[in-house]
């Protein structure tokens, strides 16, 4: 049986109102931008937004008015700023966050992959950031009961839905990463269900000669959207770079206030992806400069 769907067809059925969505992607890395924007055209709203950095994505559905609460490593675009939509809104008091380090939201998705209620880490002993976890609920200081020195008991992280962007995927859900992949295996190990998006869709099977290329068997895999430049205007390695131009004019409106961001999203979504992609570069050509440089590269 094949996994196939549209963006608006996976988004629709596993993206309820009031979700845990685990975010894929990092920073300005294989965001995955298409079922965002579709997440954001169907209006789907209350979601906790969780992941490591919540980058671009998360900015975008916080500035749609879709998000209660997030929790993550960290919300920026490192050289390009921060997130300035979401900072307003949390500064408001309109988005709650949990703040993890990077180690810690990768320790509660690890535990919720392999089915346990909590894993032990070090990491956050001696931080500010500990006692408003516990405060929270999602951490216990506790003690080796081995060794008697403490250690810090993280809850498992159990998102409703994963989404993701990958360079490839079979029709049964198998899916290929190329690059890093930080979080996302075990965030998609977690999860109830995970929709995928790749550059390229395969035929069943087509990994059965190489299953070691598999990154996420399909047994983790709800939903897979074939959509090209899927993580557009961020990156997707061997694939292509990413747009400056497009996020440098995405900040510069998030600087100027909130008005903006709202005009650009209503007048850049379209109907689809495709749409969007051609609206922001008519001609192709910004696309394949992307794809010319990112052969430079690799």
């Amino acid at each position: 049986m094949h996994k196939l769907l549209t963006a608006a067809e996976a988004v629709a059925r596993h993206v309820p109102a009031g979700a845990v969505v685990g975010m894929g992607g990092q920073n300005i890395n294989r965001c995955p931008m298409a079922l965002v924007h579709e997440v954001i055209r169907q209006g789907i709203g209350g979601l906790t937004v969780v992941g490591c950095n919540l980058s671009l994505p998360l900015d975008m559905l916080v500035a749609a008015g879709l998000v209660a609460r997030t929790e993550q490593g960290t919300g920026n675009l490192e050289r390009y700023g921060t997130l300035f939509a979401w900072r307003r809104a949390v500064e408001r008091g309109e988005v709650g966050v949990g703040d993890h380090s990077h180690l810690a939201m990768a320790t509660r998705f690890a535990a919720g992959a392999v089915g346990v209620p909590f894993l032990p880490t070090r990491s956050l002993l001696g931080t500010d950031l500990l006692a408003d976890l516990v405060s929270d609920g999602v951490a216990v200081e506790s003690a080796d009961p081995w060794t008697g020195q403490p250690v810090v008991l993280l809850r498992a992280m159990t998102p409703d839905v994963a989404i993701i962007h990958a360079n490839r995927a079979d029709l049964a859900g198998n899916v290929v990463i190329e690059g890093v992949t930080s979080h996302e295996v075990d965030m998609v190990r977690a999860a109830r269900a995970t929709i995928v998006s790749a550059e390229e869709v395969l035929p069943a099977g087509a990994f059965a000669d190489r299953p070691e290329r598999v990154t996420i068997p399909e047994a983790y895999v709800t939903a897979v959207v074939h959509q090209p430049f899927g993580a557009f205007p961020t990156s997707v390695y061997r694939a292509y770079d990413f747009a400056e131009p497009e996020i440098k004019e995405y900040q510069a409106l998030g600087r100027a206030g909130d008005d903006g961001l709202r005009e650009w999203i209503g007048a850049n979504l379209g109907a689809s992806f495709d749409d969007h992609l051609r609206a922001r570069d008519p001609a192709g050509t910004l696309r394949a400069g992307l794809t010319e440089q990112m052969g430079r590269l690799v």
